[in-house]
């Protein structure tokens, strides 16, 4: 039914740029609220990123003023573009479906295959 496919992933040094992009289909996107989530090996998965239909946006503390999220809802796609990556940043990250309930976001999809963005120091 709903297909999430996240591409853009890859190595970079610290202090470098990737930007990840996420296809989704299935569903009518633009009515769709959307997220970032990521995750270590041995860790839960922490929120990152949300962008809402309405366009408006919000950040984890750890990733505001580095990480940019937006969408193109002409292609069901959405996007994280991440500057100034930390060793920290290292992990899976997949997007979702978000639902939004103070303090949370939750991902309302199964969870695709995720995107690998490994930070070197």
């Amino acid at each position: 039914q709903v297909q999430l496919v996240e591409s853009g992933g890859g190595l970079v040094q610290a202090g470098g740029s990737l930007r990840l992009s996420c296809a989704v289909s299935g569903r009518a996107f633009s009515d769709d609220d959307m997220g970032w989530f990521r995750q270590n090996p041995g860790k839960d998965r922490e929120f990152v990123a949300a962008i809402r239909r309405s366009g408006d946006t919000d950040y984890a503390d750890s990733v505001k003023g580095r990480f940019t999220i937006s969408r193109d809802n002409a292609k069901s796609t959405v996007y994280l573009q991440m500057n100034s990556l930390k060793p920290e940043d290292t992990a899976v990250y997949r997007c979702n479906r978000v639902y939004y309930s103070a303090p949370y976001y939750y991902g309302m999809e199964y969870w695709g295959k995720g995107a690998l963005v490994t930070v070197s120091s």
